[in-house]
């Protein structure tokens, strides 16, 4: 087929007939040759749902022909259905504010409208890119509008995998809570503790930040939708921006409301910053919980060995039977890449200047990325590491019962410094605790018993 010339302000370029997305976008793939990466599928689909949203207010109100936004919003339909998912050509790295990707979306509904129409693509005198599709829209107040709807639709599939992992871990936590194990401090003996004690801190840690992100997410739905250029809302309605928020609570199922202040919502990247910040913390919670499993996993006979994670793969290509921890491996990694995705958007967060924030692509990306990749990593290490650990019961104990940490409990019967002494001799004669206490009839043995069981060592008495 053919190319066919379509036309900006620059002037004209050859495009692709078989093309959907235009002339603009034909630009920035020439000018961004970048990094080969584009733009969550769910961008796309909360920038598809604004263009449906704004062709449905504008018909409403009398300023688009009806003929001409039922088309538009058709083809926004099925951009939001991914049917023309491989014309979304724009690389992430691309003109600030993300006016390439726009408008990439606004020629592509607009090419498609134009075939529902049964007019050729490129004939912008039926519709037009600009004039049509973008009616009553800035990319200014568009693209934060479609980063926070595309961020709660993410969110929505995140939760109910973090809520897993919590429930994986408790579900761990019941199942150890008899397991006596040595605790350790600065990676030295200490009190004893349960196994369970331990992954029930892990559980908390989860539930915690879950909550924490749910809160951060609530400012994402103040929408500055109908703020235009810079928030004052040039070229639209009040009855425009309040039509918008009632058509994209319908399309999306999402509780949105207009902002309070327009200005602040172009100014300012902050909500976006507050939410990968907590997804940050979610990362280095991940990176503790990852590292210890693995110490509680290491050896298996020159380890801890304390727990066994289920094999998923050979763990080296010598050395015959080696077993890796590959899924808190593979989840540490992910969770440095979020805490290096919420570094570049701090960074982008202040850039923002007067009235618009133009680094909002490398937002998009880096927001959008980190949900994506920590769900996914999560769902994973739920299933195929936390579901099946197994504890050293044997191993544990041993460690527990030859552990010096053991000695604080003397401490109510002979004192610190006494107590001191004996860790001292055991440390030198290799002799337990016990061994030295019952030879030197220092308690009588039953009420060392008593001291050093496991009730005793792992929970304060009631009274």
């Amino acid at each position: 087929m053919k190319p066919r010339t379509e036309r900006d302000s620059l002037g004209t370029k050859r495009i692709p007939n078989s093309a959907y997305y235009g002339v603009e976008t034909a630009r920035a793939v020439e000018n961004y040759p970048i990094s080969g990466l584009r733009f969550h599928p769910a961008f796309v689909w909360a920038t598809a749902a604004i263009k449906k949203a704004a062709a449905q207010a504008n018909i409403s109100l009398k300023r688009l022909h009806p003929r001409i936004g039922k088309a538009i919003v058709r083809a926004s339909e099925e951009v939001m259905a991914g049917k023309f998912k491989d014309h979304f050509v724009v690389d992430v790295f691309q003109s600030g504010a993300g006016v390439s990707q726009h408008m990439n979306t606004n020629e592509v509904i607009t090419n498609r409208a134009l075939e529902i129409l049964k007019y050729k693509k490129g004939d912008h005198t039926k519709i037009h890119s600009h004039d049509h599709t973008n009616m009553g829209q800035s990319t200014n107040d568009v693209m934060p509008a479609a980063l926070r709807i595309a961020a709660i639709k993410l969110l929505r599939e995140f939760y109910p995998v973090l809520n897993q992992l919590q429930n994986a871990l408790q579900k761990k936590a019941n199942e150890f809570r008899t397991v006596i194990k040595a605790g350790r401090t600065h990676m030295q003996d200490a009190a004893p503790i349960t196994l369970g004690q331990e992954f029930s801190g892990y559980a908390s840690l989860i539930k915690k930040r879950l909550k924490r992100i749910q809160e951060s997410e609530a400012n994402l739905h103040e929408l500055g939708i109908g703020g235009s250029a810079v928030g004052t809302g040039l070229n639209t309605t009040l009855s425009y921006r309040s039509k918008m928020i009632q058509n994209l609570n319908k399309i999306t199922g999402f509780d949105l409301k207009s902002g309070s202040n327009l200005f602040e919502l172009m100014q300012s990247t902050s909500d976006f910053s507050s939410v990968s910040g907590e997804l940050k913390t979610l990362a280095l919670t991940l990176i503790q919980i990852s590292n210890d499993f693995r110490l509680l996993n290491s050896g298996p006979k020159t380890g801890f060995n304390e727990i066994e994670l289920p094999a998923r793969q050979p763990g080296s290509s010598i050395m015959p039977g080696k077993i890796n921890p590959v899924m808190p491996e593979m989840l540490t990694m992910v969770c440095f890449q979020v805490v290096g995705n919420d570094a570049a958007i701090s960074m982008a967060t202040q850039a923002g200047q007067l009235e618009l924030n133009v680094m909002i692509p490398t937002i998009i990306h880096n927001l959008l990325t980190s949900i994506e990749v920590l769900k996914n990593a999560m769902d994973v290490f739920t299933r195929f590491c936390i579901a099946g650990i197994r504890a050293n019961r044997k191993r544990a104990l041993e460690y527990a019962e030859a552990s010096y940490g053991i000695a604080a409990a003397l401490n109510p019967y002979m004192g610190y410094s006494k107590a001191a002494q004996l860790v001292k001799e055991s440390v030198k004669t290799g002799k337990t605790l016990r061994e030295i206490i019952l030879r030197r009839n220092l308690l009588p043995e039953k009420k060392l018993k008593q001291i050093l069981s496991p009730e005793k060592l792992t929970q304060p008495p009631a009274r």
